[in-house]
């Protein structure tokens, strides 16, 4: 389950109306199709701060004219609910949310692979260890596979595009608006992956170098490191994050030995930054965290396996965090004295272009 925590909450007036969306096992594009299929109104018209899984119960807001209102009931089905509406001022932005609120079962924890209460006991008790690494030292923040489509197509296509083998009008119009920004940017999650993995595979993943690009993690503001003595003291307290690049013209650049490896990471794609200038906004660029520290991490017993309770910032994902979590766990109890302690880099770039 994924509740979406928005930046903020719908004023009560305005020329357009937020609407509260349940979803069920239905991916973001169908549901943006439903409604406006069932609104009379153009997909454009439609306000989405960030997409949602497919395979999950999910809540985030909407926003459409508020004309549609005599409409809204024409969009409950088996998979869709409007559990809310209410009027605001301005139209819904991607970016325009807080982060997301996850609530996970993770089944079959055992030898045995029953489903059954039991399996987890064992497991539970040995994961403490590696919850609290995971809730002081965070984790690799990589976009997981579903980013780059079934059989990394979506990945293909991108590169496909940004290196002028294709033009948007290979793609089918009805489709093209939706696939051509995921091609795009599943490109830059792509680079983004295979620099982060760069990182740690030099053990890099938690030191900073002159010329790092930090970001402040209460503001979101980017600076270039100059003193590097503190601006690790600040890094490691959580106050400041190492930054790794979705690149783009309008990126913030780093310096000296951090700048040749995101061009080294570059050039090993084929691409050049001017590659990315093509586009417009689509690829205009910026900066991720390379680590993620989650918030409220929690785990229980559940039917089954175990519950995990824990929010993320937008754009995070969430299968990340499940992976490294039972891989650290895994590590930690076949060889505790082995233990590292920084997040290991166990969660491969994806497939190359």
């Amino acid at each position: 389950m994924v509740e979406e925590i928005p930046a903020y909450l719908p004023s009560g007036e305005g020329e357009h109306l937020y609407l509260w969306i349940e979803k069920r096992d239905l991916p973001a594009e169908q549901l943006l199709r439903h409604v406006a299929r069932s609104l009379e109104i153009s997909q454009s018209d439609i306000g989405c701060a960030g997409m949602k899984d497919r395979r999950a119960v999910t809540r985030q807001w909407l926003s459409v004219p508020a004309k549609s209102v005599d409409r809204i009931p024409l969009l409950e089905s088996d998979r869709v609910s409007v559990l809310d509406q209410r009027r605001h001022g301005n139209k819904l932005r991607t970016g325009h949310l807080a982060g997301n609120r996850f609530t996970i079962l993770v089944r079959t924890l055992g030898n045995s692979g029953a489903d059954d209460e039991s399996v987890s006991e064992p497991v539970l008790e040995t994961l403490q260890p590696a919850l609290e690494r995971m809730r002081q030292l965070g984790f690799a923040n990589y976009f997981g596979d579903q980013r780059f489509g079934r059989d990394g197509e979506t990945l293909l296509l991108g590169y496909d595009l940004l290196a002028g083998r294709k033009t948007p009008r290979d793609i089918p119009y009805a489709r093209r608006k939706f696939l051509l920004k995921l091609a795009l940017s599943s490109v830059q999650s792509d680079l983004f992956n295979r620099t982060l993995a760069a990182r740690i595979d030099d053990q890099l993943m938690a030191t900073v170098l002159p010329g790092d690009v930090m970001e402040v993690v209460a503001s979101g503001g980017k600076f270039l490191v100059e003193d590097v003595a503190a601006e690790q003291i600040r890094c490691a307290a959580g106050e400041t994050a190492l930054t790794g690049p979705m690149f783009g013209l309008k990126m913030k650049q780093p310096e000296g030995e951090p700048a040749l490896r995101e061009a080294r990471i570059l050039e090993q794609s084929g691409l050049t930054l001017a590659s990315f200038g093509g586009f417009g906004d689509l690829l205009s660029g910026t900066r991720r965290r390379y680590l993620i520290r989650p918030g409220e991490l929690t785990a229980a017993e559940d039917v089954g396996g175990i519950r995990l309770e824990f929010t993320l910032p937008a754009g995070v994902y969430a299968t990340t965090l499940v992976d490294e979590l039972f891989e650290t766990h895994e590590r930690e109890n076949t060889n505790p004295d082995g233990a590292s302690d920084l997040p290991a880099p166990d969660v491969p770039p994806a497939a190359s272009p």
